[in-house]
């Protein structure tokens, strides 16, 4: 038997499908209350993952599954940041 490894899945907080977690984006709550979005996957804190769609990002927005996720509440600035982030970052 050949010994492949198993993509790892994460849960998009909006459409609580499992996704592999390359195809998401990573929004975390740092140790020190910062929220940050987070390309590399590996940053420490509390993690919560979307869809890089413009649909699911509006959603997101709307019902607040982020903040809900992270247990936080997020600026203006951030969902600014994120829109860019999913526009240009992602295809």
């Amino acid at each position: 038997m050949a010994n492949h490894k198993q993509t790892p899945l994460r849960k998009c907080v909006v459409s609580q499908q499992m996704l592999p977690k390359k195809e998401l984006v990573r929004i975390v709550k740092t140790p020190s209350g910062e929220i940050i979005i987070d390309p590399t996957g590996k940053a420490n804190g509390r993690g919560a993952y979307l869809r890089p769609t413009l649909e699911t990002y509006e959603k997101a927005k709307k019902n607040h599954a982020l903040e809900r996720a992270l247990k936080v509440k997020l600026t203006d600035q951030f969902y600014e940041m994120l829109y860019h982030e999913i526009n240009e970052g992602w295809d």
